[in-house]
């Protein structure tokens, strides 16, 4: 259920939406004469979302990637490839 909080409550009630951020681990939407004008999160939960951005972004290239007409390696080719260049050393 998501937090929706009036603007004012940002300046009165400052410590009351950072526990709730912390605590919930959820976002609070501030709002300003009835409609949406903020969101309010902690540090964790931005890093979470901007890393699963990140991981999205690196999906969608591999699987173009995966679409090209680029050679391709199997699994087993690259664990022999890597075996060899251990045993090199």
């Amino acid at each position: 259920m998501p937090y929706i909080r009036p603007i004012s409550d940002l300046r009165n009630n400052f410590n009351e939406i950072a526990e709730i951020c912390h605590q919930e681990g959820e976002p609070v939407f501030i709002t300003k004469n009835g409609h949406g004008d903020l969101v309010v999160m902690s540090v964790a939960l931005y890093e979470k979302q901007q890393a699963l951005l990140e991981l999205y972004a690196k999906l969608a290239e591999a699987e173009v990637e995966s679409k090209s007409k680029a050679p391709k390696v199997s699994h087993a080719e690259v664990m022999r490839s890597m075996r060899e260049k251990l045993n090199e050393q």
